[in-house]
């Protein structure tokens, strides 16, 4: 597996399978409850991740196609 595909993994499991694991009310986090800061956290994460997932991706490393 590439890993770009690891690195897309990482959101969802993020979202999917830790919310239930940290779903509480306190403490709070920025004026937030932890779990609105958690999904705010992976939103902000996953637009990192995808950054970081078209720099390292080999097909945008060519030059402008004509």
């Amino acid at each position: 597996m590439k890993v770009t595909h690891l690195l897309s993994l990482v959101p969802f499991i993020g979202m999917v399978f830790a919310l239930p694991l940290v779903d509480r009310v306190e403490p709070y986090v920025l004026g937030m409850p932890f779990n609105l800061f958690w999904v705010v956290l992976w939103v902000v994460l996953t637009s990192a991740i995808i950054g970081l997932i078209y720099i390292i991706d080999p097909a945008n490393r060519g030059g402008e196609a004509e």
